[in-house]
């Protein structure tokens, strides 16, 4: 038995001309960006966003930013 294989980039192509068409445009959209990476680098973003904060300290702030000036 022989197969064909198909290349990806057909394959890609057909699959999201199937959700579009099953799902519609937003939806299919919303599927697709459940499998996409993100960007950047998460860890060093935190780090840099909140170094050795506690849970507590940034609730305070949190809180703070909140109170009438």
């Amino acid at each position: 038995m022989v197969v064909e294989v198909t290349p990806l980039v057909e394959i890609n192509q057909r699959a999201i001309c199937l959700l579009y068409r099953e799902l519609g445009v937003v939806n299919a959209v919303r599927f697709l960006k459940q499998f996409m990476a993100g960007l950047g680098d998460y860890t060093q973003e935190r780090e840099l966003l909140l170094g050795g904060k506690t849970l507590e300290q940034i609730v305070s702030e949190i809180e703070q930013g909140r109170e009438p000036a």
